[in-house]
C-alpha cells in the first residue's frame, strides 16, 4: 500500500462522509509532503482532542515510510 493510500484509508475510516476529501503526494529532493484537505465540518474529527488523530496518523504513515526506506514524510491537514 502506498503512502497516500494509507493516508486516505486512515483519513476516510474517521469519517461519515468521504466524498469530499483529496489527498495528493508532492514530492521534493529530501522529502514526501502528503496533503489532506478535508471540509471544514470535519476538521476536529480528524484533528482529534490536542491534535492526537492527527499525529496518531502521521506516526503511522511515517513508519510506513521507513519500512519501505523512502524519504522523510510529513502529513499536512488542511480544510478546503
Amino acid at each position: 500500500m502506498e503512502l497516500v493510500e494509507l493516508t486516505e484509508y486512515l483519513v476516510k475510516s474517521l469519517l461519515p462522509d468521504v466524498t469530499d476529501i483529496s489527498v495528493k503526494q508532492i514530492e521534493s529532493e529530501n522529502d514526501i509532503v502528503i496533503q489532506v484537505l478535508i471540509p471544514n465540518d470535519y476538521m476536529s474529527i480528524v484533528i482529534g482532542k490536542g491534535g492526537n488523530i492527527a499525529n496518531a496518523i502521521r506516526t503511522i504513515v511515517q513508519a510506513a515510510s521507513y519500512n519501505r526506506k523512502l524519504n522523510r514524510v510529513r502529513v499536512n491537514i488542511d480544510s478546503l
